[in-house]
């Protein structure tokens, strides 16, 4: 066994490196140092394989084997040819690429993984001639190589997980669209529960809380599971140290505490029952068929987690009323809980009509959401406070009673990384955030109020997205026109200054997406979805057909008014 220790890099999603901090610390990995969707740290094979088997929120364990600079193709293909590749493949295995790139320099993964393939294929063929070389493969390689580059620094791992970590084994069913198993750990986590008081998810789907939950509660490792590692078919794996930590037990333990899960979906229940059968935790989850509606009491205080509909991949007939119910079930029923709720739409979250104490962006998948904590407490917010009871506020808030002001620069910059953003990107997100806030506090200021009121009796007023007033502006010769004769523009430019920020970021999530195609496509169901081409996909997809402006048209007129 090598007890030599070397570096290591856990892969996350962006929210969680914290909570994965914590857990390598808590299984003795040194130098544990969170980044951006990663952790980086220090240990032996035994914490390797340890990482693999027990850390509930990574979602692959990378090991570093070399690293250098490249300015260009040809550097990088030199660099690549010239390592000791036969301290990790033979002639007779197979390995599989998976490149991470943003670089200026490298603007391409596919091309990034062509040259590496092709340096690695040559230092065999130059050694053992033409016909002597490992084979490549897409899915169950021998060894699986992750490329990373960050501008011009290579960075070349092998990925001792293989599978992505959040595919457990227990799944046998599923309903649509899941919450990812990393994903929904990392929410039991943050929460706080441990299993002491009552946990439930009134819109459970598949169980995948609740087969989380359930886990945490017993400590039972979620890699046992697992049928395999990458790492299992290494040269140097230790398969009687990776047996001897597979089979403890020791630190399993029973728990008091119930679980309840319900669905509106008899369909949904049956699939929860197949996946809680398979991971062996019946005997902590209470299951039942319920719409959120029929739930008139809760257990004693405890914690509500659950993943309700986005309006994306699943849609209800009234999703605003859906969150309104949310809240209602919330403030009646689960007085004393705190509640965590993963959503999409901030639209509908003022829906639930509570004040959240946590508001945290994460990553589903591909949509940025956000993650709130609601206190449900007895009486009202006035009696809550005066107990000396507070609500934690979310980042750029100030408390109540207090002088809102505008945090610096500097300040954000501190606030962003607490938050897991970094570099330029990372800052520019936070100035965004806080220009919210501004045009947020200016408004609750009065500096808009005058002229809402103004424009109240025949538009309804801005509160709230107002769905009429949207219309009476854009209807031509009405809106558009009336505010012309007031002469009054901020309106028209608050407008466009949110039409540029939704392009902006759009652009941005776009831009991401083709470089960091290793987070976006872990939770596929497809074993080519994370080589696909995503820059060539966009340039043929979404496409509109263009026409010339009407003016310009052959043969038109313009219409006689009414």
């Amino acid at each position: 066994m090598n007890t030599e220790n070397f570096e290591m890099v856990a892969k996350t999603f962006q929210g969680l490196e914290e909570i994965l901090a914590d857990e390598l610390r808590n299984l003795g990995a040194e130098n544990v140092t969170p980044g951006r969707r990663m952790v980086s740290f220090e240990g032996d094979t035994e914490m390797l394989y340890k990482a693999n088997l027990c850390c509930r929120t990574a979602l692959r364990i990378l090991k570093p084997i070399f690293k250098f600079t490249a300015e260009d193709a040809d550097t990088l293909y030199d660099m690549t040819k010239e390592f000791d590749w036969e301290s990790i493949l033979s002639v007779d295995s197979t390995f599989s690429i998976d490149p991470v790139v943003n670089s200026d320099i490298f603007t391409h993964s596919r091309y990034v993984t062509y040259r590496v393939k092709d340096a690695i294929v040559d230092h065999f063929k130059d050694k053992y001639g033409a016909d002597k070389r490992p084979g490549v493969r897409l899915q169950d390689a021998d060894v699986m190589l992750n490329v990373h580059i960050d501008e011009n620094r290579v960075t070349f791992s092998l990925d001792s997980s293989g599978e992505s970590l959040h595919r457990r084994g227990y799944r046998v069913a599923q309903t649509e669209a899941p919450i990812n198993e990393v994903l929904a750990a990392g929410i039991i986590l943050k929460s706080g529960w441990d299993g002491s008081t009552p946990l439930v998810d009134p819109m459970c789907g598949s169980g995948t809380f609740l087969i989380e939950a359930a886990l945490i509660a017993a400590n039972i490792n979620p890699g046992v599971y697992r049928k395999k590692f990458a790492f299992e078919n290494w040269n140097d794996f230790d398969e009687e140290l990776f047996e001897s930590l597979y089979n403890d037990d020791s630190n399993e333990r029973s728990f008091a505490g119930t679980i309840y899960g319900s669905d509106i979906s008899p369909k949904a229940i049956a699939i929860s029952e197949k996946n809680i059968k398979q991971a062996g935790v019946g005997k902590y989850i209470d299951l039942s068929i319920k719409p959120l509606s029929q739930w008139e009491e809760a257990p004693e205080e405890g914690t509500l987690i659950t993943n309700p509909p986005y309006g994306e991949r699943i849609t209800v007939e009234d999703m605003e009323g859906l969150y309104s119910l949310i809240g209602t079930k919330l403030k009646k029923v689960f007085k004393g809980y705190k509640a965590w709720i993963i959503g999409y739409q901030d639209e509908y979250f003022k829906r639930i009509g509570l004040t959240p104490s946590v508001k945290m962006p994460i990553l589903n998948g591909a949509l940025e959401c956000e993650l709130r904590e609601y206190e449900i407490f007895e009486g009202d917010y006035k009696s809550f406070r005066r107990e000396g009871n507070a609500l934690d506020k979310h980042l750029g808030e100030e408390p109540r009673g207090k002088k809102s002001r505008r945090l610096t620069d500097t300040e954000w910059r501190m606030e962003a990384r607490k938050k897991g953003f970094g570099g330029k990107d990372g800052n520019k997100k936070m100035r965004r955030e806080r220009d919210d806030e501004d045009f947020s506090r200016d408004r609750k200021g009065g500096k808009d109020r005058k002229f809402r009121d103004e424009r109240k009796p025949d538009r309804g007023g801005f509160r709230g997205g107002d769905r009429d007033s949207r219309k009476d502006y854009d209807r031509p010769g009405r809106g558009k026109d009336s505010f012309r004769k007031d002469g009054d523009r901020k309106f028209r430019d608050d407008r466009k200054f949110k039409d540029e920020r939704k392009f902006k970021d759009e652009r941005k999530f776009k831009e991401e997406r083709r470089f960091k195609d290793d987070e976006f496509f872990e939770h596929s169901d497809n074993p080519l979805a994370a080589r696909r081409n995503v820059k060539a996909l966009d340039s043929i997809t979404g496409k509109q057909p263009s026409l010339p402006p009407m003016g310009h048209r052959k043969g038109w007129k313009k219409p006689d008014n009414d």
